[in-house]
Formats: C-alpha cells, sequence, structure tokens
C-alpha cells in the first residue's frame, strides 16, 4: 500500500467513525475542495511579493494546516471517485508535456494556446 492510499484509508477511518460519509457526496467534496483551497488563498491576499518569505516563515504550521485540509478532502472525493491519484497525476504530466513542449514552453507563463 502506498502513501496516498494510506492516507485516504486513515481519512476514511476518520470520517466513518463519525458517520459523515453521508455528506462527502462528490459534489460537496469538490465544494470542500475549493472552499480550503481558498483559505489558503486568503493567507496570501494582500501580500507583497517581499513580505511572502517572513509570512510563509511565521504561518508555516497554519499554511500547513490549510494544505492538509485541501488534501483530505482531495484524497477522499478521489478515493470516492476510484480515481487513483499518481496515476492521474502521470497521465495528466503525459497530457501537458505534449500541451507545453519544452522548447516553446520553457520561461514561459503562456498558456499552451498562445505558445
Amino acid at each position: 500500500m502506498n502513501d496516498i492510499a494510506r492516507l485516504s484509508a486513515a481519512i476514511k477511518k476518520f470520517r466513518d467513525a463519525r458517520d459523515w460519509a453521508q455528506f462527502h457526496t462528490p459534489k460537496n467534496l469538490a465544494i470542500s475542495v475549493a472552499v480550503e483551497a481558498a483559505e489558503l488563498l486568503e493567507h496570501f491576499q494582500w501580500l507583497r511579493d517581499d513580505e511572502l518569505p517572513r509570512y510563509i516563515q511565521e504561518n508555516h504550521e497554519p499554511l500547513s494546516d490549510e494544505i492538509a485540509d485541501v488534501a483530505m478532502y482531495l484524497f477522499a472525493l478521489a478515493d470516492d471517485l476510484k480515481i487513483d491519484i499518481p496515476q492521474a497525476v502521470h497521465r495528466k504530466m503525459r497530457l501537458n508535456a505534449g500541451k507545453y513542449p519544452v522548447k516553446k514552453s520553457r520561461g514561459s507563463a503562456l498558456k499552451s494556446h498562445r505558445l
């Protein structure tokens, strides 16, 4: 069992002990991923780039907590949808490699249709 499978099993055990599966529909889990990602973004709202290093250092634990919240809902959603996250990531990276060839995209923030 890989690390993600172990985490997914631990998340499911936590959820099931609280009888929360009834609330964890794919729609609600997807919404929760977005909500928690917004809470992560809120940490960076209005910060200047030069303020980031100090803010990150001083807020490492709360940032870690928000990232964990996003990951837990994402892992639960992937588990419910029977999506293998490492396999999905590798597949998407192969697709992105075709959309963003190194020669055209290196050092560029342009979207693929603009390269």
